[in-house]
């Protein structure tokens, strides 16, 4: 055999392989990458559901139990979802261009949080109403300035809802907080400074409150 032979990698077994030769040896590892564009527009297959079971009620969500055939080995499985109404969030900007927030002890982290004013769609009740009513109740202030900024799933991977974000600006306090019997909240405003630096200490962390806010202001560029 040609010495040469012995250093000369083997071609790829397939199209996507490369086999890299570890240096000074004939051992080699193998990479896998995808071919872009056979994978562009590949979806995996839906999992058909089979049956379903209502599960306990939590104050807010309704728990379900659905069984799924894996669409790959065919096996059935059990599934939690988590059924919600939609959510709102909303971004209310004062006329010298401050931000509407709210600080309350949250019982999922164990701390107090800032966040922005939101909460959950009533049934019946369209996104751009409820953002209405949550601003008011929760902090008072009102706004005929509104723009709706889109929707997102919270965790689709359990949960079925959405949760939509409006954005209210030049709002005035014109009205008393009026927050649910489980509330206890502090309502203030903030510059976009402040709520940067918020953020750094890790008092403001809520993710769909920092995403409704993403879509109004540059929250990265600073000193974040």
């Amino acid at each position: 055999m040609c010495k040469n032979a012995l250093n000369t990698p083997p071609a790829p077994l397939f199209r996507g392989e490369i086999k890299v030769a570890a240096k000074g040896s004939l051992s080699s590892e193998i990479y896998h990458f995808m071919d872009k564009k056979q994978n562009k527009n590949k979806k995996p297959a839906v999992w058909q559901r089979h049956r379903t079971e209502k599960g306990p009620h939590l104050e807010i969500l309704q728990a379900r139990f659905d069984w799924l055939k894996h669409p790959g080995n065919q096996k059935e499985m059990k599934r939690l979802v988590l059924e919600a109404n939609d959510w709102v969030n909303i971004v209310a900007t004062t006329p010298n261009n401050e931000v509407v927030v709210v600080r309350q002890y949250r019982f999922g982290a164990e701390k107090i949080t800032t966040e922005i004013p939101g909460g959950m769609i009533d049934h019946g009740e369209d996104s751009e109403a409820a953002a209405i009513r949550e601003l008011k109740e929760e902090t008072g202030y009102t706004s005929v300035k509104w723009h709706y900024l889109g929707s997102v799933e919270p965790n689709p991977a359990i949960l079925n809802n959405l949760c939509h974000s409006w954005y209210a600006k030049d709002v005035v306090q014109t009205e008393e907080m009026n927050p649910d019997e489980g509330e206890d909240i502090v309502v203030t405003t903030l510059t976009l400074d402040e709520i940067r630096n918020e953020i750094q200490a890790g008092s403001f962390r809520h993710s769909l409150a920092l995403l409704a806010l993403t879509k109004v202001f540059d929250l990265w560029n600073g000193n974040i």
